[in-house]
C-alpha cells in the first residue's frame, strides 16, 4: 500500500482541479471534506446550489458534482494515486454522493492521467464553430472514454439529428417563455460582466454568453433570456451542428454521477483533441422532450446531456468558488 501522505496543501491543489468542472448555469454544487485519518475525501452535494425550476430532480446537479469527481480522480491519477472510489456509499445519507480513497497507484488507473493538461483548458464555448467534420477516429474515442465510464455516446444519424435540434429548439422557446426556467436564470447569470472577471464566484458572466444567434442551427441556449445586453455581438452559427447524446442504461442518483464523469472524461479528451465543445441541455428540462432523445436505432438508454462539439474559438473561463468555501479538511 502507499505510504504517503497528502499535505493539507495537496489536498486544496486537488480539490482545487477538482472544481474546475462544469455545471449547469455554473452553480458548481459540491463540497468536499477531506480526512487526514482515513485519508479519504467525501463529495457532497452543496446546500442551496439547485435551480428549483430547471433541475427539480436534481439530476443536472449530480452530472455536475460526477464531473468534479472525474477531475478529482486524474489529478489523483496525475499524482500516482489510484482513486479507489465508492458511489452513494451511505443509503442513510442521500447527501454523501461519493467517496475517494487514494491508495497505491495500479493498472486500474492508466488513461486518466493523460487528460490531466486539459482541467485548465477545458472551457464552455458559445461561439460558432466552422463546418470541418470531426474524424472518425475522433469520434470513436470519444465515445469509447464514455464507455469506460459505464455511458454511452453516441452521434446522431442525419435525420435523427434534425429531430434532436427539433426539440432542442422547442425547449428554448419554452424557457424564454417559462417564468421558472427564468428565475433560475435571473439568479445565475451576471449581465454586468461583460468583459471580463468579474466580483461573482460563480453563475454565468456576461461576458461568457457567446454571441446573440443570428442565424444557423446550433441548439444555443440564451443565457440573456428576454434581457438586453448592451454591446452584445451577434453571428451566424454552424447550418450542421455536430452533437453528441451521452446516456445511461438506467436513470437512477448512481447513474446520474456516472454520466457527469463520463461527461467530463469526453470534454478533457474533445479538448485534447482540439476540439472546442458547449451543452446543448434544454430539452432534458422537460419530461415530454427528453425521451425522444435517446437513440433510436437501439431503442434503449436514458439521455443524461447533449454536446455540441467542433472546431472553433476556446470559450473563456468562468469564476470559481474559492477553495476554502468548498473544502473542509478535519481529523
Amino acid at each position: 500500500m502507499n505510504q504517503r501522505t497528502l499535505s493539507d496543501g495537496h489536498v486544496t491543489h486537488l480539490v482545487r482541479d477538482a472544481a474546475a468542472a462544469p455545471s449547469m448555469h455554473n452553480t458548481q454544487p459540491w463540497r468536499f471534506r477531506y480526512s487526514r485519518g482515513s485519508r479519504v475525501f467525501e463529495m457532497r452535494a452543496a446546500p442551496g446550489r439547485v435551480l428549483p425550476h430547471s433541475d427539480p430532480r436534481q439530476r443536472a446537479l449530480h452530472l455536475g458534482c460526477g464531473a468534479a469527481l472525474l477531475n478529482l480522480r486524474v489529478a489523483l491519477v496525475h499524482e500516482d494515486w489510484y482513486p479507489e472510489t465508492r458511489l452513494r456509499p451511505d443509503p442513510a445519507d442521500a447527501g454523501l454522493l461519493a467517496t475517494v480513497r487514494p491508495t497505491a497507484l495500479g493498472t486500474a488507473g492508466s488513461g486518466l492521467a493523460a487528460l490531466y493538461p486539459a482541467i485548465d483548458r477545458r472551457h464552455s464555448s458559445r461561439h460558432p464553430f466552422d463546418d470541418t467534420r470531426i474524424p472518425e477516429r475522433i469520434r470513436t474515442a470519444l465515445s469509447d472514454a464514455a464507455d469506460r465510464e459505464e455511458a454511452m455516446l453516441t452521434f446522431p444519424s442525419p435525420w435523427h439529428l434534425e429531430e434532436v435540434l427539433d426539440l432542442l429548439e422547442e425547449a428554448e422557446a419554452r424557457n424564454l417563455t417559462d417564468p421558472g426556467s427564468s428565475q433560475d436564470l435571473a439568479e445565475w447569470t451576471h449581465l454586468d460582466d461583460t468583459s471580463s472577471p468579474g466580483t461573482a464566484p460563480d453563475g454565468v458572466p456576461g461576458y461568457a454568453f457567446g454571441p446573440r444567434k443570428l442565424g444557423g442551427k446550433a441548439p444555443m441556449r440564451d443565457f440573456a433570456g428576454n434581457r438586453p445586453v448592451a454591446g452584445r455581438a451577434a453571428a451566424r452559427f454552424e447550418r450542421t451542428p455536430q452533437l453528441a447524446v451521452l446516456s445511461t442504461a438506467h436513470d437512477r442518483p448512481e447513474d446520474w454521477l456516472r454520466a457527469g464523469q463520463a461527461m467530463e472524461r469526453v470534454l478533457l479528451l474533445a479538448t485534447l483533441e482540439g476540439l472546442s465543445t458547449s451543452f446543448a441541455g434544454q430539452a432534458l428540462e422537460w419530461s415530454d422532450l427528453r425521451w425522444p432523445l435517446r437513440d433510436p436505432v437501439s431503442g434503449i438508454g436514458h439521455a443524461q446531456i447533449v454536446l455540441r462539439l467542433g472546431y472553433g474559438p476556446a470559450g473563456p473561463s468562468t469564476p470559481r468558488r474559492p477553495v476554502p468555501d468548498i473544502l473542509d479538511i478535519g481529523p
